[in-house]
Formats: structure tokens, sequence, C-alpha cells
């Protein structure tokens, strides 16, 4: 496995932590306060190209392969402290770009990705509901054909991005008594005819990145609105999940990165008894612990990213990385917030916002729970 980056990528990661330091922190503690989301920022990210990273240039798209996709997204997550407007760019690249490339149509891939990518539509899929979560696919939401439309009727809870979405891949089931091969996936646009987004979802953390409650009453889409084939959702899902899983963290080690930088300096800087903080060895361990589980988690979401690229798969893989990383970044957070101390404890710190950033990481695309269920299945457990 060669893990050796090239110039040209390592100037591309410079490049984006320059580019976040400058555009993407202004008035955050504000924002954050207020739970804003802002278009501003997600302008910017797609003028400089975040969101077609991953997208082939006919569409407006960089086409980076995944391991300078995972750099550059670790530079954003270095520089960039709006965690949530990352966690806001990852749902929607994962989640409904990358669906569109591998499964859409031309027809679909030319309406929506290059708006996706210009920053002048915002997209994101819809599957977890009030009764369906780990158990995916035990959704209620259903679809009916009708000649050459289908119906759709069922509420999406928890969904990223809902109150600020121009389109939606929603998964309903069009058979419920096929179970996950029932399951299709359609693509909904905002202000189509009995699809409302109910309410927004006030969070622990996260708050820059807008959350909702999506309501499907008799809402008619299209034939040609469905994305791949019927009985496809679960394709479609499981595609976006691997990806989504060896991506949407390597923010994280971004942040971590930053996290261990902004500890070692206030080690060496605050003074108690007489010394440096840093010289007390209850100190210096926490340190080294979180030095260890950022070079872990890194080299855990670049080997997934190497195999991807060589076209293996890596279920297993994936999973480690996203259950691992997941949980390096709240212990990472809490030895940053215990080593500040009381100041670390102040939102005017923004030291604390990053423990509740994190914390949801243990949750989002597959709780740490289901990615140990995942390794052991591999395992042939």
């Amino acid at each position: 496995m060669d893990l050796s980056f090239s110039p040209d990528q390592l100037a591309l990661k410079a490049s984006a932590i320059e580019f976040a330091s400058k555009e993407l922190n202004h008035q955050l503690r504000e924002r954050e306060r207020a739970g804003e989301f802002s278009r501003d920022a997600w302008r910017a990210c797609a003028r400089f190209g975040i969101q077609g990273l991953p997208i082939p240039e006919e569409f407006g798209g960089s086409e980076a392969d995944i391991l300078t996709t995972v750099l550059v997204m670790e530079g954003l997550g270095y520089a960039c402290r709006d965690n949530g407007l990352i966690f806001s760019l990852n749902a929607q690249m994962w989640s409904i770009e990358l669906p569109l490339l591998k499964f859409g149509t031309p027809a679909q891939q030319r309406a929506y990705l290059p708006g996706l990518v210009s920053g002048d539509l915002i997209g994101v899929h819809a599957m977890t509901e009030p009764d369906s979560g780990s158990d995916a696919f035990s959704m209620r939401t259903r679809a009916e054909r009708r000649g050459d439309r289908y119906i759709l009727n069922g509420t999406k809870l928890y969904i990223t991005n809902a109150p600020v979405a121009d389109v939606v891949l929603v998964f309903a089931s069009l058979n419920p008594g096929h179970g996950f091969a029932g399951a299709c996936a359609f693509l909904v646009e905002k202000g189509t005819p009995g699809f409302t987004v109910s309410r927004g979802l006030d969070k622990m953390g996260l708050r820059t990145s807008p959350m909702g409650e999506i309501i499907l009453t008799d809402c008619e889409v299209p034939v040609e609105h469905r994305l791949g084939k019927e009985g496809a959702g679960l394709a479609i899902f499981n595609s976006s999940m691997e990806w989504e899983r060896s991506c949407i963290l390597a923010s994280a080690v971004g942040a971590m990165q930053r996290q261990l930088e902004a500890c070692i300096r206030y080690a060496q800087e605050r003074k108690q008894f007489g010394q440096a903080i840093g010289k007390f060895q209850s100190v210096s361990n926490k340190v080294a612990d979180m030095y260890l589980r950022l070079e872990t988690a890194r080299l855990l979401i670049y080997k997934v990213a190497w195999l991807k690229q060589q076209g293996k798969s890596a279920t297993a893989e994936a999973a480690a990385a996203k259950v691992f990383t997941s949980e390096a970044w709240v212990q990472s957070s809490l030895d940053a917030i215990q080593i500040h101390g009381a100041f670390g404890y102040m939102t005017e710190s923004e030291i604390e916002r990053d423990l509740r950033d994190s914390v949801a990481g243990t949750i989002y695309s597959g709780t740490s729970e289901i990615q140990r269920m995942i390794i052991a299945r591999t395992l042939g457990l």
C-alpha cells in the first residue's frame, strides 16, 4: 500500500487549508449559537471546488481520485472550525452526488450534478424514519406505481440539509413484502406537491448543519425521477454508505490534528506549580494519547481510500475507520477540554464545540454498534 502523496496533492491540501482559514470561520460563534446555515460559505466551498471533488469534469467537477478527496477534506477539517458546514457538504457529496453518478441516467446527471457541484443546488438523501433507524429497511414510507408516476406517502426524520435542500433522494418501499428487495429511490424536488419539510430540528452539536423532518403526502414523482431500477434501493444505499463511511470522517482527522496542536501549545504555555503543565505526566500522557488516536485514525481512513482507489471492496475496513475515528474524536475532544481546564469548558474558548459536534459521529452513517456488527459479520460471526 503506497500512501505517498504527490506534490500536486499536497499543494491542493495546503490550498484547502488556506481557503478555509480565510473564508469559512467568519462569525462562527454567532452562527453556531443561532443554528444558522451559511449559504455564503456553501457557495465559497463550491467556488473552491469542494462539492465537485469526486465528480467528472463534464459536470463541473475536478474528478479527483478518492485519496486526493480524502486529503482535501482532511485539510478542510483542519482549518474550518465549522464542523456543521463540513457535515452538510459530506451529506450531499456521498449521499446524492455519488448515487447520481453511479446509478443516474444521463438526463438525471445533467439535470442535477452541475447545480450540486456549482453550489446552486443543495441535496441529500432521506432514509431514516421515526421507527426506522439502524434497521433502515423496515421503513414505512411507501411508493405506489400509477402509470407513469409513483405516489409516495410517509415521513422521514433527522434528515440533514432538509430545510435548505432543493432535491432529496427519497427511499421508499414499492413492495413491503419483499423487504429490502422492494426498496426504491426517487429524486424529489423542493416544491413538488405533497412534499413538505414540517420542522427544523434543534441539535446538541453540528448546529450550523440544518436538519428537518420530511412529510410525503400523496407526493407524485414521475417515473423518470426514479434512481436506478425498481428494487435497486439496497444497492444504492449500500454503495452510498461505503463511500460515506470511507470519507465522511476525513475532516475529523483534520480537526483532531488541530486539537492536538492547540493542546501542545497550551501545555507549553500554561504554567502551574512553577512549570509548564506539559511537564506533568498526567497532561503529557493525554497529549500522547491524542497523537496515537490521530495517527491510527489517519492510517485507517487512508487505507480505505487506497482500497477503494484500487477498485476493491472495503466493507469491514470502512466500518473500522468509521467507528474508530468517530470514537477517537470524542475522546480527544474530552482530553482537549481537560487539558485546557475551565477555559476549555467555556464557549468562548471554541474548544468545547468540537466535543458537541463529535458525538454525532458515533451515530450518523451507522452507529458504532452497527459498525461493530458489520466487522463481526465479515469475520464470520
